[in-house]
């Protein structure tokens, strides 16, 4: 199934990325939580564009940064509201303070509820060039948190050993929602001159055939979608749901 990240029209209201979403045939919402945005928040508020518009929000993706367990509850009391599949979280960023708690808060989440609890990869970064910013960041480390993973192409770096084909086989079942984007948040083909930076076509095939039945939640940068015209979004999300279907869903 493939999901449209609200991150991919961050300069719209929100009822108008649901009514994009709908319209373009996507089959759910993945809901990409910040701390500025209140109406993203707000359970009853999201339920009723999900009902009015008919389209259903089956992930969220919670904060990179700022992550304390009150956040986490928070997200969580939200995502039983609207009955999501998966809630999908960053490792915990250096700056945040006592994060200790991280791992066993998951744990006990999802022992306690019906919700897959993913914890996701980040991009490679650092303080003085050797500490990581974000702890126990690696494939294995986040693989070993809950057994639930998602997976942000854009954060994989095809010139590394941490490809996106190496990354698929460390994290393989675990995985329930990957987020379809090339390099730096750009659109799959687009990244050097309609020729993707990274084996995209190769991954999506290889998900195929190895039965993945979860998630891919589209998440760009707006400017990718040429969010300023509209008939533009559309002709490249038509584009996308061509590049889906070729090589995800009609591969065989």
């Amino acid at each position: 199934m493939i999901l449209l990240s609200t991150s991919s029209l961050s300069w719209y209201w929100l009822h108008r990325i649901f009514q994009f979403a709908k319209k373009a045939w996507f089959d759910g919402i993945d809901l990409s939580l910040n701390y500025d945005d209140f109406d993203i928040w707000d359970e009853k508020y999201i339920k009723s564009l999900s009902d009015n518009i008919w389209i259903k929000v089956l992930s969220i993706t919670a904060p990179n940064r700022g992550l304390y367990e009150d956040s986490v509850n928070k997200i969580m009391l939200l995502s039983s509201f609207l009955w999501v599949q998966v809630v999908n979280f960053s490792p915990p960023y250096i700056k945040d303070l006592n994060v200790s708690w991280f791992s066993k808060k998951l744990i006990k989440i999802k022992k306690e509820s019906k919700i897959s609890i993913c914890v996701k990869n980040v991009e490679p970064e650092f303080l003085l060039l050797i500490i990581p910013k974000y702890r126990n960041s690696s494939l294995l480390d986040i693989k070993k948190i809950t057994w639930d993973t998602a997976i942000d192409l854009s954060f994989l770096d095809g010139s590394s050993w941490v490809d996106i084909i190496k990354a698929q086989k460390v994290l393989w079942n675990t995985i329930k929602n990957v987020y379809l984007s090339d390099k730096d948040w750009t659109l799959p083909w687009n990244a050097w001159w309609w020729i993707s930076n990274l084996p995209i076509e190769s991954f999506l095939m290889r998900l195929k055939t190895t039965w993945y039945n979860w998630f891919l939640s589209l998440k760009v940068n707006p400017i990718e979608l040429w969010v300023w015209n509209e008939e533009l979004i559309f002709q490249n999300i038509s584009n996308i749901m061509d590049y889906y279907k070729r090589y995800y869903l009609d591969y065989k």
